[in-house]
């Protein structure tokens, strides 16, 4: 008997369309088609594998590879029963110049090459995970939610280099360029002329809107800050970069009331998932960084077999290259970047609320490592704590997660 029947399929998609193509465990192609996306190219496809499995449906195999985890068409295959193997696309370039170096692409070659990966590397590639309908919402308010800072974070940066080329007064007056009172008055005065006419009253009551403290210092400091002489450009110059700067300051107030607003949906839905306490337990974690954190690993049980495993999709694990005598460990560089920047903001967090983590990372900085990775490295003992908590459910314990603190230097 040859065993159960197992088919390996190779999906290349694009926005309106998928490329597939069906192996069997030779290699031998079965089948190959060109799908529209959505529910008809969905049909089609379990046309094309109903055919093939025949009256075996129940004992057959199918294993689908495809570069990419998420969206409606991977949800329906999940759904649908198939095993989903998400992979890298770097996995997939590097995989088609073994088979070939002349550089020629296409979508249905590089179906072929997703379906021949699935064939004989399958044990090595991740399967999609099934998290839950409440870890996909958090996944989908709290990365928009990030999106949105880095976007406010880019704007920030461009309004400081106009203001640099014709305003630099202002940089001089403001510290945040992105906070409330900041916007409104340079909104009202974006002009060097315009703010040296501010009154201290007009100041005054833009910090008290921004609810700032110590009002009457910070205004006569602005106002000295906005009237003092700086080098400046000509007239039409000053117009026409005061005209940029208006449209930077609008996107920027529009960003900052989202990211409020979404910060609130980013807490009401981590709120609800059941392991939101856990993760609160944490050092370092609060409910939009938890958020983060739980959005980026996902809530399926069975994703990560250890702690090594979930380290390693972290990217807070070391990787290993070793010849000849010469053995080194360096940091990962290929990695989740919304998750290895919530991992590090919690581990720089932990630091003021964990005695144990501080223990730790001073232990690193002693023996000479740098404040960044004695940081990862921090990062990295934290998702083993954090693995540990989750697969046994229960809540952070500074005594339990640092044992020897207090009496040994933690290793």
């Amino acid at each position: 008997m040859g065993g159960p029947l197992r088919l390996f399929v190779g999906d290349d998609w694009a926005q309106d369309h998928h490329d597939v193509e069906v192996m069997d465990g030779s290699g031998r192609r079965l089948a190959k088609a060109r799908l529209p996306a959505g529910v008809a190219g969905m049909g089609r496809l379990h046309a094309i594998i109903g055919d093939l499995v025949g009256d075996d449906v129940d004992e057959a195999e199918v294993l689908i590879g495809i570069e990419t985890d998420r969206g409606p068409w991977v949800g329906a295959l999940v759904a649908a029963g198939y095993t989903v193997l998400a992979v890298n696309p770097l996995q997939a370039a590097r995989f088609r110049d073994r088979l070939g170096v002349s550089g020629a692409k296409s979508d249905a070659g590089d179906a072929h090459v997703l379906a021949d990966m699935v064939r004989t590397h399958s044990h090595e590639l991740r399967s999609v995970a099934g998290d839950s309908a409440r870890a996909e919402a958090v996944k989908v308010v709290a990365r928009i939610h990030k999106t949105m800072i880095w976007e406010r974070t880019r704007h920030t940066q461009r309004l400081r280099h106009a203001l640099g080329d014709y305003f630099p007064a202002a940089l001089a007056a403001f510290d945040d360029l992105d906070a409330a009172d900041t916007l409104e008055l340079l909104a009202k005065a974006p002009t060097p002329t315009q703010a040296a006419r501010l009154t201290i009253a007009q100041i005054s009551a833009a910090l008290k809107r921004a609810r700032r403290r110590n009002v009457a210092d910070k205004a006569a400091a602005i106002q000295t800050a906005l009237r003092s002489d700086q080098l400046g450009q000509p007239e039409v110059v000053t117009d026409a970069y005061a005209a940029s700067v208006q449209a930077l300051l609008a996107v920027l107030t529009v960003l900052n009331t989202q990211i409020k607003t979404l910060q609130g949906q980013v807490e009401a839905h981590f709120s609800k998932h059941p392991a939101a306490d856990i993760i609160l337990s944490q050092p370092g974690l609060g409910p939009v960084l938890g958020a983060r954190v739980l959005a980026e690993f996902g809530d399926d049980p069975d994703r990560y077999a250890s702690a090594k495993a979930r380290k390693n999709y972290a990217g807070t694990s070391p990787i290993t290259r070793a010849s000849g005598k010469k053995k080194v460990a360096l940091a990962r560089f290929v990695h989740n970047d919304r998750l290895i920047d919530a991992l590090t903001t919690q581990a720089f967090s932990a630091l003021l609320w964990s005695p144990g983590a501080r223990a730790y990372y001073d232990r690193q900085r002693a023996r000479g490592v740098g404040h960044n990775p004695a940081l990862r490295q921090l990062a990295n003992r934290l998702v083993g704590i954090l693995h540990g908590c989750l697969k046994t459910g229960t809540h952070y314990n500074e005594a339990t997660a640092w044992p020897h603190l207090g009496e040994k230097a933690i290793a």
